[in-house]
């Protein structure tokens, strides 16, 4: 354990960034899993909105440092590339 007082609040501070970086990272794999869902189902108008809102998501997590950029742009492209075959 910490003793000095700035280390305990970077303690503190690390313990919130992970949860809050948690909750991201969890919303953005239910997108994928509901946009890779809609595309087995053929649901494209579906699938098509939620993709705006998961690349919204993911955008704004990697704005935040959560991902990489490359990461994100991988993400979403791959996204795109699935919803863009539904005929």
């Amino acid at each position: 354990m910490a003793n000095i007082k700035s280390a305990k609040k970077r303690i503190k501070v690390t313990k919130t960034k992970t949860e809050r970086n948690k909750v991201q990272k969890s919303k953005i794999k239910m997108f994928t899993k509901n946009i890779d869902a809609l595309v087995k189902s053929g649901k494209k108008d579906e699938a098509k909105a939620m993709l705006i809102d998961a690349t919204k998501a993911i955008d704004m997590a990697a704005s935040k440092g959560i991902y990489h950029k490359n990461n994100a742009a991988r993400k979403v492209g791959r996204l795109q590339k699935a919803v863009n075959k539904i005929s």
